[in-house]
């Protein structure tokens, strides 16, 4: 099954430093055919406002991975850490036990960025933070894992949920392909760029899930760049 969420049709939620797309339900916004993919269950596309961002505030037993886009992101939160997370970067907070953080754009440009909320596998893990850069140039054959739970894939950022992010650019014409396991599904959402998912067109910044397929053929209509996570439909 194929389903599109093209960007036009996304929750939406505006004030003077933030402008944010919700692909599921999330704060006001509410749609209960809206509510995430199995362990996936929240996925932001944000423009915050130079100088601005998110003041400090708490998270609990959440993966919350940050994709930016554009611009940069600072991070500081309860535990010391302390870091900026650049375009095309990630970074990864295990919200555990519990965790307080900010995230400020303290750039003179806006700052983009995808946030991607995942359960974890149980509750009460220890909390914690970390960011990676990854490779800019394009891929070929098959995404490069951002973050990771699944077993064999300890070289990505970890998450506790047996789930993936995967992510990275497409020449034009070329193509990519992802395995996708039993009872597992994807949601994929182009940055930039068109691409095709198993033979449906999908625009920048639009969403497509995909279950119950054997693999995930993903064609660059233009020079694209995509994000998609694979996850389990019944967390645990």
């Amino acid at each position: 099954m194929i389903r599109v969420f093209p960007f036009e049709d996304l929750g939406r939620f505006r004030n003077d430093w933030l402008d944010a797309h919700y692909h599921f339900s999330f704060a006001d916004y509410h749609d209960p055919s809206r509510m995430g993919l199995g362990a996936l269950r929240v996925w932001n596309d944000d423009t915050i406002s130079p100088h601005t961002g998110f003041d400090a505030h708490p998270h609990r037993d959440m993966e919350i991975i940050t994709y930016v886009r554009t611009g940069a992101i600072t991070h500081r939160d309860s535990l010391g850490h302390a870091g900026v997370t650049r375009a095309g970067d990630v970074q990864v907070m295990t919200a555990g036990t519990g965790i307080v953080h900010s995230e400020m754009n303290e750039e003179d440009e806006p700052t983009t960025l995808f946030q991607i909320w995942i359960f974890t596998d149980r509750r009460g893990h220890t909390p914690g933070w970390e960011i990676r850069r990854f490779p800019k140039q394009p891929v070929a054959g098959t995404l490069p894992i951002l973050a990771s739970g699944r077993n064999g894939e300890e070289h990505a950022l970890p998450i506790n949920q047996d789930a993936a992010v995967l992510g990275g650019r497409i020449d034009a014409g070329k193509s990519v392909v992802h395995a996708l396991g039993s009872a597992r599904g994807v949601y994929l959402v182009p940055t930039e760029g068109r691409v095709r998912v198993n033979g449906t067109e999908i625009t920048a910044r639009g969403g497509v899930l995909v279950t119950d397929e054997d693999t995930v053929t993903i064609e660059a209509l233009d020079s694209a760049e995509v994000v998609l996570v694979d996850t389990p439909l019944q967390p645990g």
